[in-house]
């Protein structure tokens, strides 16, 4: 296919769509399958056929519309309608009601408009609204277009010259900067080089990455073929873990449909430009989701890090330059190059650019899959969009950046959302993980949770990770046990700013993380545990004495 045929593709997809008056959406990602997803879909085709509504109502499967605590939901369009909690009893009266008499079920209605109300869905801007087993679903809506402008209108340091003009920063955790990571490639005269997109997340309740490809799995192939035109690359990899299975299966589809409309393989749209791309699946540990780490398990060996410099881009794949960046940051390329990196840079702050992704999680009404822009307030996001604490509990500490991110108090919930003000305040910005923590959990048990996490997905390899983060739990044990000391806090305050200063790479070097941000937030619970031998929250041991097994 040639770029006028894509083009073409969009304009009778679209035109095709605007025929149909009513499109219902029903989320079949993972967070709504378990609840009875498919049988919600079916039984909406059925009852559209039933009342001969073929010819104006369009029934598809969707991803994740991100209200993943009342599935399996529904969005009815025009209008956003979205319905939650719906089984398949109810559909009929859906459809006869909504569609046929124009009034919509209000019983079954989503209401909570402030969830939504301070999101902007850049990267997620496709999910919900599009078929991500139809490639025609994401041409209609200007997919493929950014590369096409790339192809044909663009040299490679253009492209280049845009993604540095946006500001934008890589969305794994480090937030380096995109075009920065870009250009070392580049330079490059080594060949082949590759590119590989990292979807090996590995954080307990994270799911942002799992979802955008569920949902949205050619924004990210188009990411992928645009990054290796940028930097000569001519073979790419999607790292995926293998216990993402629907993710796994949207992703081989989608790059069979890329393949038969000459997207991806030899002479992209009858161009000299050449990009082949495989998914590799992970095993599921949590060190693969290292860069080098990564690098390691695609070439068949063990996914364990290794010592930088040299760096992926000058020694990646088989000694060749490779970039590796996060399918979120991929994700954010397309919109980009269309729109222009000026307009990209005016969203969220001078520093940290765009939005971020984030899983909300733990104790708070309206978990879920949320994108906001950068420079919110955890304020904003606990108790606007997430709506604070169920009912009865108290708010006491947000969880940011995963098992190896920082917990902070009540104090600093309007600490704005970048790189710069998380690292400062002890935590980071991750793989996008905000776990809320309310009045019954205990910051000491919390601690040790994320750090016995870090110690069985540690590689090892380094002595500071493997014995350090092992003394650390060890000595969080004892004090759980009602056995601590005084001086365990001074030896948790320094061998976790030894781990953090010596371990080879970033698990290691954020892991002690959740501990050394509740020594200084939450103090006083350690000094409860052992002065007081009694537990705040009553998890630990009861006041009496009897100690909790750990």
């Amino acid at each position: 296919m040639r770029p006028e045929d894509i083009l073409r593709i969009a304009r009778e997809e679209a035109e095709r769509q605007k025929a149909y008056k009513y499109r219902i959406n029903v989320c079949c990602s993972c967070g709504c399958l378990p609840f009875g997803a498919l049988n919600v879909l079916r039984a909406f085709e059925e009852a559209v056929k039933e009342f001969g509504l073929q010819e104006e109502c369009r029934v598809s499967r969707t991803g994740c519309i991100g209200t993943c605590s009342v599935g399996p939901v529904a969005l009815i369009e025009p209008g956003g309608y979205l319905y939650q909690n719906v089984t398949p009893d109810r559909v009929r009266e859906v459809v006869k009601s909504h569609i046929i008499s124009g009034t919509p079920v209000d019983e079954l209605l989503y209401k909570n408009e402030v969830f939504f109300k301070k999101q902007l869905r850049l990267v997620l801007r496709n999910a919900g609204k599009i078929d991500p087993l139809r490639i025609e679903d994401y041409i209609a809506t200007g997919g493929y277009s950014a590369l096409i402008k790339c192809l044909t209108k663009m040299t490679p340091k253009e492209v280049i010259d845009e993604v540095i003009a946006s500001g934008l920063r890589g969305r794994g955790g480090a937030g380096f900067p995109t075009g920065q990571k870009w250009n070392f490639v580049a330079r490059e005269k080594n060949t082949p080089k590759y590119v590989v997109a990292n979807l090996d997340e590995g954080d307990p309740g994270v799911f942002a990455n799992r979802t955008l490809a569920e949902a949205d799995p050619h924004s990210i192939i188009e990411g992928m073929i645009i990054a290796a035109y940028a930097v000569g690359a001519e073979k790419g990899y999607i790292y995926v873990r293998a216990e993402y299975p629907l993710a796994v299966q949207t992703l081989r589809e989608a790059l069979k449909q890329a393949r038969s409309m000459n997207l991806v393989g030899k002479n992209i749209l009858e161009t000299q430009f050449s990009f082949d791309i495989d998914l590799r699946l992970g095993a599921g540990a949590f060190i693969a989701g290292e860069e080098t780490g990564i690098l390691a398990s695609i070439e068949g060996r063990r996914a364990a890090p290794r010592p930088r410099p040299p760096y992926p881009a000058t020694h990646g794949l088989w000694g060749k330059p490779t970039l590796i960046q996060n399918v979120e940051t991929l994700a954010n390329v397309p919109p980009i190059i269309l729109n222009g990196g000026s307009w990209f840079a005016k969203i969220g702050t001078p520093k940290c650019t765009g939005t971020k992704c984030f899983s909300l999680t733990g104790k708070v009404k309206n978990p879920g899959l949320i994108e906001v822009p950068m420079g919110i307030t955890l304020r904003e996001i606990v108790f606007d969009i997430g709506g604070g604490a169920p009912p009865g509990r108290k708010f006491k500490a947000v969880l940011v950046g995963g098992p190896s991110g920082g917990c902070l108090p009540e104090s600093l919930l309007d600490l704005p959302i970048d790189y710069e003000s998380l690292t400062k305040a002890g935590a980071i910005m991750g793989s996008g993980g905000i776990v809320v923590i309310d009045d019954g959990s205990c910051m000491v048990d919390t601690a040790w949770f994320f750090t016995d996490f870090c110690v069985d997905e540690s590689c090892g390899k380094c002595v500071p990770c493997r014995v350090g983060l092992l003394k650390m739990r060890n000595i969080l044990e004892r004090i759980m046990r009602g056995e601590g000391r005084m001086e365990d806090l001074v030896l948790l305050q320094e061998l976790g700013e030894y781990v953090r200063e010596a371990s080879l790479c970033g698990l290691g070097q954020t892991a002690p993380n959740p501990i050394l941000t509740t020594l200084r937030y939450f103090r006083d619970e350690y000094v409860a545990h052992i002065i007081e031998r009694k537990c705040p929250a009553g998890k630990c041991f009861k006041v009496e004495g009897a100690v909790k097994e750990v």
